[in-house]
């Protein structure tokens, strides 16, 4: 029996997941699965399998209205492999990077850690903040690339170029299906199927524009060495046949078709940030009216639609929140790691309904109330 107070049925949401990834899936992804038990465990080199991931790819051109020239790439690993794969394949001599939280820094130190590249410029900001693309105008580097939205944190950065030549790499790994873009403004705006579409991890995808495809063609061509498993151009040749170099995850094709063909007919990616928007809404309000719960990130247009995180003053142990709400069937609000902070960080990607936002901040409400986490 738990320890914690039992919240009553009119403040559980129909579906206690607000993880920041892996995020809530729906229900008929699963079924998709289903539908598609016939292709799991038959060649990826084939039809059924490759009509998949051309259904992925076309509708992620439609969900991102692709420019002109434009194509979706997608290889395996998750968006920590594309790091490394862009050191060996889109950077050539240097990057730039915005540092703003663990994720976007990660990139950053990939690229300072490759032996072949020069030292990176990074433009350091603290965890919580959002700094400006206008930071890296004038840069040197031939790549710039920051976190559209840093997961760690809740803060996002819009996808705009600088005042310079380089590609613009974009980490949308928590961003990507849930806060506007234009990709005109972007070269690679890569991300991983967990967060906004609801599938599980290990692929990564990425909408790519000519320059950054001659960019990878350039570095291939030049005779660098790129181990195979991270060769964009591999990567690239692959897709344009809609298969992956290495064998996929096909239950995870099938829940990322279901999910993007559910986006695309409930209004596309202006859809899908009218959905994470209303769930922002509810969460910041909440926490701007609450006396123990504040933001994050300090400033509002900064604060994430799809990830919030929300500190609490002294008197509470946040720690003991999120434990009496996971008894309580609300999961995965803890947040994240490193941080240290006093907080809860709390998922809300287009599968998350935000009558369910507003249940969870009832519930928060009603265990403070009770004295859960009163120092």
């Amino acid at each position: 029996m738990s320890d914690y107070p039992t919240l009553p049925a009119d403040l559980l949401p129909v579906d206690g997941r607000f993880g920041c990834g892996p995020s809530k899936v729906r229900p008929a992804q699963l079924d998709a699965i289903a539908r598609g038990a016939a292709i799991i465990g038959t060649s990826h080199r084939q039809p059924a399998v490759k009509d998949v991931v051309g259904e992925v790819r076309d509708g992620l051109a439609a969900l991102f209205n692709l420019p002109e020239g434009y194509e979706i790439v997608l290889s395996l690993g998750g968006a920590t492999a594309f790091w490394d794969a862009a050191t060996f394949g889109l950077i050539e001599q240097k990057s730039a990077h915005l540092s703003f939280g663990e994720f976007s820094g990660k990139f950053a130190k990939a690229s300072k850690q490759a032996p072949w590249l020069q030292e990176p410029q990074v433009v350091a900001g603290e965890p919580g903040t959002a700094p400006s693309p206008s930071e890296l105008d004038g840069t040197d580097a031939d790549v710039v690339a920051w976190a559209h939205n840093e997961t760690s944190t809740g803060a996002m950065v819009p996808v705009t170029r600088p005042n310079t030549e380089a590609l613009v790499l974009i980490d949308a790994t928590s961003g990507a299906g849930g806060l506007p873009v234009d990709l005109n403004e972007a070269d690679a705006y890569y991300f991983s199927p967990q967060k906004c579409f609801a599938s599980d991890g290990g692929i990564w995808l990425a909408a790519m524009s000519p320059a950054a495809i001659e960019r990878i063609a350039k570095i291939k061509e030049s005779g660098r060495f790129i181990p195979a498993f991270l060769d964009l151009q591999t990567a690239v040749d692959n897709s344009r046949k809609n298969q992956t170099y290495n064998t996929p995850a096909v239950a995870t094709l099938l829940m990322l078709a279901d999910q993007v063909r559910w986006m695309n007919e409930n209004g596309g990616l202006d859809g899908m940030v009218t959905r994470t928007t209303a769930n922002a809404q509810a969460l910041y309000g909440w926490a701007d009216a609450n006396e123990q719960a504040t933001p994050f990130v300090k400033e509002p247009s900064a604060r994430s639609l799809v990830v919030g995180a929300i500190d609490f003053d002294d008197t509470i142990d946040a720690a003991q929140l999120a434990k009496a709400l996971r008894a309580n069937g609300i999961l995965d609000v803890e947040p994240y790691r490193k941080l240290g902070r006093n907080q809860l960080r709390i998922g809300m990607f287009p599968a998350v309904d935000t009558a369910d936002v507003e249940k969870l901040t009832g519930a928060i409400d009603y265990l403070l109330e009770q004295g859960v986490g009163a120092k």
